[in-house]
């Protein structure tokens, strides 16, 4: 049974879409060739990462401020956030004219702590992850007075979310699937209720990081549970404990749970840089990596990007990273004689092969007995697994063993 009839209906979420137009980009779907190709399904992206404030989190934040009070407003407001909820509620609280405080935790990316404080709020940073930022927002409203927004367990706040749904719809109504990332659920309640409202035969899946699966959990054991930790580099997602009002919501109108390692959304951020020419943040990626989890062919799929706020530094290991997987650089070490040309020879296979060289280390002190064996460690880059097995063949063949050690770049 729904804990409140009278929130997330279909005039409601008609309501916040009228509202949410004023402070939200248009973000039309875009068809992928390249995942639809992949995955043998039709799959289409909702780019919330191009929203103004790179999430979709505006949506809520904007809708929900509009429903408070001028004395509410007034008070000031207070939320904690692990950086995209902290943006829309500044943002909103700027459109609005009212004083903005924002928990963040300690581990936020740094773009993500200025773009909040652009936007004028006071950020205090607090604690390792989301839940213990929120406990000290919570205890900061009491001390206060502010009027506390919680980024996710507010049914106004989902319905300002769910707008997502109504948009998707108009443009693809046939929609088969509509994945959905997953912290702490606010975004998934919201579409999974209007989208089955608009029509129950439509699957919602929610994906989560699997270092930070509590909606999983929850759902398996029946009641809301808490994690005793999270691991992920989803930062948005890494959610202890989801939302006990949006929990029964969930239970009903959710269809599956995927979650995904975080090496595949290392692997996703360079599929969407390469072929859509996309930063999403690895939140957002969450979906795309669920697609190749999905046990279905030729169904028309959204996957919802649900935010592209990702610093510089964060962006830059991802891509290294997503490399060494895709093995497009790979690290050899070859054992060979102390004496002049050798190094030439092993330059000259690789080159033979079109292998690029990036970085050499030549260690003297593998052996005792230098003549007799010098390490040489070689890192390279590649065109994929299969350039990476030809040029280790042929490396063989040239009388060395070389043998893939891990890449430090």
């Amino acid at each position: 049974m729904k804990m409140d009839e009278q929130m997330l209906t279909l005039e409601k979420f008609e309501e916040a879409s009228e509202v949410v137009k004023k402070c939200t980009s248009e973000t039309k779907l875009v068809y992928s060739d390249y995942l639809s190709a992949k995955t043998g399904n039709r799959v289409y992206l909702k780019p919330e990462n191009m929203q103004f404030t790179g999430a979709y989190k505006v949506r809520g934040a904007y809708y929900k401020m509009s429903t408070l009070t001028d004395e509410e407003r007034s008070k000031g407001l207070i939320t904690a956030s692990a950086g995209n909820h902290a943006q829309g509620v500044a943002y909103a609280a700027k459109c609005y004219g009212a004083k903005a405080v924002i928990v963040m935790p300690t581990t936020t990316p740094l773009m993500k702590v200025n773009r909040t404080k652009s936007y004028g709020a006071e950020v205090i940073l607090y604690g390792d992850v989301y839940d213990e930022a929120c406990a000290k927002a919570y205890e900061l409203a009491e001390e206060h007075g502010y009027t506390f927004i919680h980024p996710f367990d507010d049914l106004t706040v989902a319905t300002g979310q769910g707008t997502i749904a109504m948009e998707i719809f108009k443009e693809l109504p046939l929609v088969d699937y509509i994945l959905v990332p997953i912290g702490g659920g606010g975004l998934a309640t919201g579409i999974a209720v209007l989208a089955k409202l608009l029509n129950p035969k439509i699957k919602v899946v929610g994906v989560e990081p699997a270092g930070a699966n509590c909606m999983q959990e929850s759902l398996k054991a029946g009641k809301v549970v808490t994690l005793p930790k999270v691991n992920t580099i989803a930062d948005g997602t890494a959610v202890k404990t989801p939302g006990s009002l949006l929990f029964p919501y969930l239970q009903e109108d959710l269809d599956d749970i995927i979650t995904v390692e975080d090496e595949e959304l290392v692997v996703s951020f360079l599929d969407m840089v390469e072929n859509h020419k996309m930063i999403v943040e690895n939140s957002g990626l969450l979906t795309v990596a669920a697609l190749s989890h999905l046990p279905v062919k030729d169904k028309r799929i959204v996957s919802i990007l649900s935010g592209g706020n990702m610093d510089v530094i964060t962006m830059s290991s991802v891509v290294q990273q997503g490399l060494i997987f895709r093995d497009r650089i790979f690290t050899i070490s070859v054992l060979l004689p102390d004496k002049p040309g050798e190094l030439h020879k092993v330059s000259g296979i690789i080159a033979a092969e079109n292998g690029n060289v990036i970085k050499l280390e030549h260690n003297q002190f593998i052996s005792t007995n230098r003549n007799a064996a010098v390490e040489l460690r070689i890192t390279l880059e590649a065109f994929g697994t299969e350039h990476k097995a030809q040029i280790m063949t042929a490396l063989e063949k040239g009388g060395y063993r070389p043998k893939l050690v891990r890449t430090n770049i």
